[in-house]
């Protein structure tokens, strides 16, 4: 049986207006790359703020096998310890479990030499091959054999490059980043990608001892430094800005008002617009010393263009939100998509939920209807997934939605937080 259809589910009942407060925590999207940067020196590292999502169990299990050794001990905290004593192998078994998996290749190539990774899984939308990774490595001075599948790599010391991305990969950016700073002399990273996830690692390894300049631009330049100089940290992760836009978008959809807290506004600066555009209103506001935002949807959202674009722009992950907004909204909305075309899975979903959308080639059309209808419907992946919680929110009567394992993967307590703001949802077995 297919296990998206045999597991647990969530069943949401369109039930009015959400109001209230929910915290959002730190960025997967963040936490998983600061956890593979421990694999470059030795020491216990404290995190903070980080999720307690399925993703950071799977990387604490693949980096246990690597010889980092993983501890909760409270609530949004983990302590890593670098043992010293790293194995360079990572086993399919775990690998291709997340994409992320990716990213212990440069930590793991710079500090052994020498690496044997299992080629990763995650999220199936799309191909989104490691080339740049492989060329960026290769340019400073590493060698790559694939077989079985896997990737091997070897160099006794990168030397720092010269390297310019035909596209601002974020995978690619963290691991020359991380690999760089162990590379004798100075590496260049041009039209690098500039996520807040991105500026989130850069911090945290200059605090370890990294020299990194030009962090939050398109360019980066790193010094390499001596395998001795860098240090562990204790380091609060960024908010996850993609947590953060699902509860605007249950507010939107519902006709609701919530403060929404934990955030940082400037990292979502062009979707909040957006999401203004749509009639959306949004102010700052501080509860019990937490800052965040304030949103107030109105009576129906408008309809707007929209086109997915590497940040500062619109991220695809905000994309499966934004069209069901949209399917709910006044009028006809274009949404485009320019990062990774295989990503409209989930409209078959909300098209059984009644949302009339068609989509060609990288384009959805998107006309609004008052209203969605409950129906049994299914997560592709961990946004998609969301997305259709916030749709069974703007839908009549019940929807039942399977594979919510792929939500696990990326939300926090989902259901906890929408049901302690008046949401109809509840996790039910299979």
């Amino acid at each position: 049986m297919n296990p998206d259809l045999a597991g647990e589910k969530f069943v949401v009942r369109g039930s009015g207006p959400i109001s209230g407060s929910v915290y959002v925590p730190g960025a997967k999207n963040s936490v998983l790359k600061l956890m593979a940067a421990t694999l470059l020196t030795d020491g216990t590292f404290e995190l903070t703020n980080v999720p307690d999502i399925v993703d950071v169990t799977i990387m604490g299990e693949l980096l246990a096998e690597l010889g980092v050794e993983m501890l909760r001990p409270a609530t949004g905290k983990l302590l890593l310890t670098d043992t010293g004593d790293i194995n360079p192998v990572a086993p399919y078994e775990l690998v291709e479990k997340i994409r992320a998996s990716i990213n212990v290749l440069g930590p793991l190539l710079t500090r052994c030499g020498e690496v044997r990774l299992s080629l990763p899984g995650g999220d199936d939308f799309g191909a989104r091959p490691i080339d740049m990774h492989v060329s960026g490595l290769e340019a400073m001075g590493a060698e790559f054999k694939f077989s079985h599948g896997y990737l091997e790599a070897r160099c006794e010391r990168l030397r720092g490059a010269d390297i310019t991305f035909d596209f601002p990969s974020v995978g690619a950016t963290e691991n020359l980043m991380t690999a760089a700073v162990f590379a004798k002399g100075r590496t260049t990273i041009d039209n690098c990608a500039r996520e807040p996830e991105i500026t989130d690692l850069c911090n945290f390894l200059v605090a370890m001892g990294a020299n990194i300049s030009g962090i939050g631009t398109s360019t980066l330049v790193i010094e390499g430094v001596e395998r001795d100089e860098l240090n562990p940290i204790s380091h609060h992760t960024v908010p996850d800005r993609i947590q953060a836009a699902t509860y605007l978008a249950a507010a939107a959809v519902s006709n609701g008002e919530l403060d929404v807290l934990g955030i940082q506004p400037d990292d979502m600066t062009m979707l909040l617009e957006r999401f203004a555009d749509m009639g959306l209103h949004m102010s700052s506001v501080e509860i019990a010393g937490r800052t965040g935002l304030h949103v107030a949807a109105p009576d129906r959202l408008r309809s707007i263009d929209v086109a997915t674009l590497p940040y500062p722009g619109i991220a695809t992950d905000y994309k499966p939100l934004i069209i069901t907004m949209l399917s709910v909204a006044d009028g006809v909305g274009i949404v485009t998509e320019n990062l990774y075309p295989g990503r409209f899975r989930y409209v078959e979903e909300l098209q059984r939920l009644g949302a009339d959308v068609s989509t060609t080639g990288h384009h959805a059309v998107i006309r609004g209807v008052p209203r969605l209808s409950g129906a049994e419907v299914r997560a592709h992946d961990i946004r998609a997934g969301a997305a259709m919680v916030v749709a069974g929110l703007a839908a009549e009567g019940e929807t039942i939605i399977s594979g919510v394992h792929h939500i696990d993967r990326g939300y926090d307590d989902l259901v906890g937080r929408l049901s302690a703001v008046g949401a109809s949802i509840e996790r039910t077995p299979g």
